[in-house]
């Protein structure tokens, strides 16, 4: 597995990143939340050389395919041709009521969103007439003023968000790679996820399949006191009740026996109570969910648990910036699996 590092959505990573890649971190990756990630990216464009630049995610669905691949585009050249773009399709009251964009079928609009973004980058470096015609997007005009000025790493790679079978499928058939939501666990990512995307590749086209990825931020509460440890808990219980509250997360919860637990979440939510909801998270939940253990257990644990199913482990906030935690987990997984 390759160990990346994860920013929650800075404006201004460069030193972030930058300390990213001399520690030695395959990858950086920078959330859409309160600012937008290509900005952040790209600055750390140019504070970095080597290290690997994704987006983690950028909400697909607010932009279309034609503005995407633009700027996707010009993230690859400043950065070399060093982006990971991570998409991912939000919910619905997002991208229809903060967003106001259309929202309908997400899985086909994804499948055809990233088909769009092919054929605009087609058009760019192939000489590709544009002229795709789907049912959600049409684009059949690029003039010879706005195609952008040509470079030599071409489009980049695409990976895909999800947590449902339907999108999961899709990401196998049309994207380079996967990204799991820290909102899952072990036994989903086996039982759901991978043979999702087993589906999906077995449709490809295009004979890529073989280079596909799969990268997941997994959930880590941590401390190297008692009090520290009991505090990083309790902050694990909270952002496991809030993604628990949503529908479209709540396979997760029902495969592991929660799903009346996600009923009351979504109610809960839906009054506002969020202070009250970290409490009906079950330390059974905690554990399932989340990796929990001082800093010198974490590492052996995330390499038990997701070696062979995660390609790319992305540690986010003090855990990334922990070197010791973060040395140790490369380590673990320089070390042959057993049975090897």
């Amino acid at each position: 597995m390759k160990i990346d590092h994860g920013s929650g959505g800075a404006l201004d990573p460069r030193a972030d990143a930058a300390a990213a890649e001399d520690a030695g971190f395959d990858a950086y990756w920078n959330a859409e939340i309160r600012h937008d990630p290509f900005v952040g990216l790209g600055l750390a464009a140019t504070a970095t050389q080597r290290v690997a630049l994704g987006t983690c995610i950028a909400v697909a669905f607010a932009r279309n395919p034609m503005s995407m691949a633009v700027v996707a585009n010009d993230l690859q050249h400043l950065s070399s041709g060093r982006l990971m773009l991570g998409l991912g399709s939000q919910v619905r009251a997002h991208i229809t009521r903060r967003f106001s964009m259309p929202w309908s079928r997400p899985a086909a609009r994804m499948r055809e969103y990233i088909a769009a973004m092919r054929a605009v980058w087609a058009s760019w470096y192939e000489g590709t007439p544009l002229n795709f015609t789907g049912e959600f997007y049409q684009h059949t005009l690029m003039t010879p003023t706005f195609v952008p000025e040509p470079h030599p790493y071409g489009p980049p790679k695409v990976l895909l968000a999800g947590v449902g079978p339907a999108m999961t499928e899709v990401a196998g058939e049309v994207a380079d790679g996967f990204l799991a939501h820290g909102f899952t666990t072990e036994r989903y990512l086996r039982e759901v996820t991978l043979p999702a995307i087993a589906r999906g590749r077995a449709r490809r086209a295009d004979g890529l399949g073989e280079r596909f990825e799969v990268v997941g931020s997994p959930l880590t509460a941590t401390g190297g006191t008692e009090q520290e440890l009991a505090a990083a808990i309790d902050r694990a219980r909270g952002t496991i009740a809030f993604y628990g509250s949503t529908p479209a997360y709540r396979a997760v919860l029902e495969l592991h026996g929660f799903g009346e637990l996600g009923e009351q979440l979504h109610a809960l939510s839906r009054q506002g109570r969020w202070a009250e909801m970290g409490r009906l998270i079950p330390d059974e939940l905690v554990h399932e969910v989340g990796v929990v253990g001082e800093p010198d257990q974490i590492g052996p644990e995330l390499v038990r648990r997701y070696r062979g199913v995660l390609d790319r482990i992305v540690l986010y906030g003090p855990l990334a910036r922990d070197s010791a935690t973060a040395a140790a987990i490369r380590a673990a997984c320089a070390q042959p699996a057993e049975g090897a």
